[in-house]
């Protein structure tokens, strides 16, 4: 299962800093973790994390909003299932 959010960076620096310093070490610690995408395009952020199952992804997904910095601001948070990777 897959949970992802979009975001919109209001300050690139100080989310970018957040991003690698805090959240992205806080994600790859969650249970049932298995990878992680951020990416950006100007001021639009999208992040895709990998887990081993939706309990997994759902319990992620709801700590989401708590864990967003200042620094953007959460549109979106979906789980979805994986289909196919490569």
């Amino acid at each position: 299962m897959q949970s992802s959010s979009s975001v919109v960076v209001n300050d690139s620096d100080t989310s970018d800093g957040e991003l690698r310093n805090r959240l992205v070490p806080s994600v790859s610690q969650a249970p049932g973790f298995v990878a992680g995408y951020w990416t950006r395009s100007g001021s639009a952020g999208l992040s895709m994390i990998v887990f081993e199952s939706e309990d997994a992804a759902r319990r992620l997904a709801a700590r989401i909003p708590r864990a967003i910095p200042e620094s953007v601001t959460l549109e979106s948070v979906e789980v979805r299932e994986v289909i196919a990777s490569a």
